[in-house]
């Protein structure tokens, strides 16, 4: 099993994008998932590195990255030492570091015997399940598409009324991190890009215009993001498909730190789903 972690690439925002690749070193042309992290996320969160392996060990060549705003640097890309560059991320920032990162793994001449370009697939996580989601129905170098806890809609967690006023006039709003507990910035840029660019930005139109594979993923016991936001993401295009997790949480029933050399029942089914539906 070869490893790389923390690969820079140089993104389109004055920020880097720390890069993972897991894959069997053969030189042989294996397909590409690339994952995306969620909101407070990041590549080395719980057990991503574990389900790395596996789909690794199952044939893959798996990256994984961390958003170029996602408040991880360099030196330390596990939590959030840079909050200045959290509250400056936004949607279209993500969504071009997911492009950045699609060019990369297309292009770099180091792995090139070990990927088959002609086959990518994307997967993300919780908010970053509508970022794979919509970079997928406008990029025709994707394949296939996997949303894990996905979210069916942007819009509808921006606050509205009388909290969207005071926001615009502080320019920032703060959000606790229950683990960090730090109170992490988002400024009010985050509202008026979602605003400037909404159309494309808007899930449902993504899903419904699909025309590829794509795999929805959920589990009942999910706090954060609801079922139901899955069930609406499968009710607007039929050729999509999904799979129940019974008992799963948003996270699948695993948790940060990640001890452990074996992931969870239910993130092993989820491993397993997906390797089945590429398959």
């Amino acid at each position: 099993m070869k490893i790389l972690k923390n690969i820079i690439l140089k993104g389109k925002h004055q920020k880097p994008i720390l890069t993972d690749v897991f894959y069997k070193e053969n030189n042989k042309p294996k397909p590409i998932i690339i994952f995306c992290h969620g909101y407070k996320g990041y590549k080395d969160w719980g057990a991503w590195n574990v389900m790395a392996r596996v789909f690794a060990e199952a044939g893959f060549f798996f990256v994984k990255f961390n958003f170029s705003h996602n408040g991880g640097t360099v030196e330390n890309p596990i939590d959030f030492p840079d909050l200045e560059a959290f509250g400056n991320n936004n949607f279209i920032i993500e969504l071009d570091d997911l492009e950045t990162v699609i060019d990369w793994v297309s292009k770099e001449k180091s792995i090139e015997k070990e990927v088959d370009k002609n086959d990518i697939s994307l997967t993300g996580h919780s908010r970053g399940g509508g970022i794979v989601t919509i970079k997928s129905e406008e990029d025709s170098r994707i394949k296939n598409v996997i949303t894990l806890a996905g979210v069916s809609d942007y819009k509808c967690r921006f606050p509205i009324g009388e909290l969207l006023e005071k926001w615009k006039k502080s320019g920032v709003t703060y959000i606790v991190n229950g683990r960090t507990k730090q109170q992490m910035p988002h400024y009010f840029q985050f509202y008026i890009n979602f605003i400037e660019n909404e159309e494309r930005l808007t899930i449902k139109r993504a899903v419904s215009n699909l025309k590829i594979p794509h795999l929805i993923l959920h589990g009942t016991e999910d706090p954060t993001v609801s079922l139901n936001e899955a069930k609406q993401i499968h009710q607007w295009n039929k050729n999509n498909k999904l799979s129940i997790i019974k008992g799963a949480d948003h996270v699948f029933n695993t948790s940060h730190p990640w001890g452990k050399e074996v992931l969870s029942e239910e993130l092993k089914e989820v491993t397993q789903l997906c390797i089945d539906f590429l398959n």
